[in-house]
């Protein structure tokens, strides 16, 4: 798969992190069911993986991938338990040949052109800008444009329902990655609904 196909599946990725084995399944549900199929597990809890590798064998509409991945190491922990992709924060030559190596597709975080040139040179074109509202939003984007025609943008970090269109309204703008469709507290509530329905109204962001 190449990263660039995970954008059509929608105009977000949700950023997720699950602090509970039992949740993943039912979270992965619900944000199917609201029509967002390709799901970003972050790597920042220590169920992480076996909430991967649950969605993995259970929901097998989703497009489930790993977030915060670092290292090497990291790339092949969620490779095994069947990421479809990983996601980093940001972009070193040993992430990209380790994910290479281990056909795994990589959506690299970037947040100067410096690193769009690192990437780029390694064959990656399809790049997260983050921390996308911190390091100059729609601005930066608008600007790399220019000397980049050539790559696609996936900006994540402090983007809200409200801010996401004026980011998918960029034509280097493929997709957004948010965390607003699994609020911390609908899914510590197990509120499965509310979270389909923040999925339903992402997926209609982008006709």
């Amino acid at each position: 798969m190449n990263t660039l196909e995970l954008a059509t599946h929608g105009p977000v990725i949700p950023v997720i992190v699950i602090e509970r084995v039992d949740d993943a399944v039912p979270l992965a549900e619900a944000l199917v069911a609201g029509g967002i199929r390709v799901l970003e597990v972050t790597l920042r809890t220590p169920v992480a993986l076996q909430c991967i590798e649950a969605i993995a064998k259970a929901v097998p509409e989703a497009i489930v991938g790993a977030g915060t991945v670092r290292t090497g190491v990291d790339a092949k922990a969620v490779k095994d338990v069947g990421c479809r992709f990983a996601v980093s924060p940001g972009y070193t030559p040993e992430i990209g040949r380790a994910c290479q190596d281990l056909d795994l597709p990589l959506l690299p975080g970037v947040a100067t052109a410096s690193e769009v040139m690192q990437a780029t040179a390694d064959g990656y074109h399809f790049l997260k800008l983050f921390p996308a509202t911190a390091v100059g939003g729609v601005a930066l984007l608008t600007a790399l444009a220019g000397p980049f025609p050539d790559v696609a943008f996936c900006p994540t970090g402090g983007i809200t329902p409200e801010t996401a269109p004026q980011f998918l309204a960029l034509p280097n703008v493929k997709v957004c990655g948010g965390s607003w469709l699994t609020p911390a507290d609908a899914v510590k509530a197990r509120d499965w609904a509310r979270i389909t329905r923040l999925a339903q109204q992402a997926a209609a962001l982008r006709p």
